[in-house]
C-alpha cells in the first residue's frame, strides 16, 4: 500500500485517505480487486473507523469502488467512455478491451408506439421489430437498450444473431448502415425493473439516451437506452460560435 502519511492539517483526514486509496486503485489494484479491509486501513494509516468509512463512501459514491454485501469493497470496472459518435455498444466495448455480451429481454414484431411510428413515418399501429436487451461488459450490466427497427427497411431482423451488434447486421446484411443520428440525453431514476436488471438500488440515477438513427434519409432505428452512471461516461468537445456582429 502507498506509504503516504496522514497528518493533521488543513486537508481533512478522510480526504487524505481518499487520495491514497485513489492512488492505490491507479497503481496497485485492478478492476475487481478487493480493497484492504477497514481495520487494516485504520492500523496502516492511524485513522479512525469513521475516517475510513467516509473515504470509502466517497469513492463508492463516485463510482471508483463498489461494495458487495458480505464480501467487501472492490475496485469498480473502468467506465465505458463514449464520445456521442455512431459506434455500437459492441465496438465501443471492444475499443476499450472489454468483452460485450447481451441478454435478450424481449424480441417481437408489434405495433410501434406513437413516437416511433412518427419517426418511421408509418401509419399508427404499424408493426415493427421490437428488441429489448441487457448489455453487459465482462459479464457486468452496463445498460438496457429498448430498440425499435423499421420493418420496411430491415425486414426479418430477428432471424439474425441479435445478441451481437445490430449495427453490423444492418450494414452487412441489409446494406443500410447507420450514417447519422439525433440523440437526446436526460437523467432518470431507476425503476424497480431497471434496478433489478442493472444491479443497483431503486431510485439510482441513470443516464437515458434516446437515439433516432438513419441510413442516409431512411429512418431505421429508434432506441431508448438507460446506462449505469458508474460504468458509462460521455465525453464531448464543444467550440464557441462567434456572435454575429450587429448591423
Amino acid at each position: 500500500m502507498p506509504a503516504t502519511r496522514i497528518t493533521d492539517g488543513p486537508k481533512p483526514k478522510h480526504a487524505q485517505l481518499r487520495a491514497i486509496l485513489e492512488e492505490m486503485c491507479d497503481t496497485q489494484l485492478h478492476p475487481g480487486d478487493l480493497l484492504p479491509g477497514e481495520r487494516v486501513l485504520e492500523e496502516t494509516y492511524g485513522v479512525s473507523r469513521i475516517t475510513v468509512r467516509r473515504a470509502i463512501g466517497d469513492l463508492v459514491a463516485s463510482g471508483r469502488l463498489r461494495r458487495a454485501r458480505g464480501k467487501g469493497t472492490f475496485v469498480a470496472p473502468n467506465p465505458l467512455v463514449s464520445r456521442l459518435n455512431l459506434a455500437s455498444f459492441s465496438s465501443e466495448m471492444e475499443a476499450q478491451d472489454v468483452t460485450a455480451t447481451s441478454k435478450i429481454l424481449l424480441s417481437e414484431r408489434a405495433p410501434a408506439p406513437p413516437e416511433v411510428s412518427e419517426f418511421f413515418d408509418s401509419p399508427p399501429g404499424t408493426a415493427h421489430t421490437h428488441l429489448r436487451r441487457l448489455r453487459l461488459g465482462d459479464g457486468e450490466p452496463y445498460s438496457i437498450d429498448d430498440g425499435w427497427y423499421n420493418a420496411v427497411h430491415v425486414p426479418g431482423l430477428l432471424e439474425n444473431d441479435v445478441y451481437n451488434s445490430v449495427y453490423s447486421i444492418l450494414e452487412k446484411d441489409y446494406r443500410v448502415p447507420v450514417t447519422e443520428a439525433d440523440q437526446v440525453v436526460t437523467a432518470v431514476s431507476a425503476d424497480e425493473q431497471e434496478a433489478m436488471l442493472l444491479d443497483v438500488p431503486p431510485g439510482t440515477a441513470l443516464l437515458r439516451i434516446v437515439r433516432y438513427s438513419r441510413s442516409g434519409s431512411l429512418p431505421v432505428e429508434w432506441c431508448s437506452s438507460v446506462y449505469r452512471t458508474d460504468r458509462y461516461r460521455l465525453n464531448t468537445r464543444v467550440t464557441r460560435v462567434s456572435d454575429r456582429p450587429r448591423e
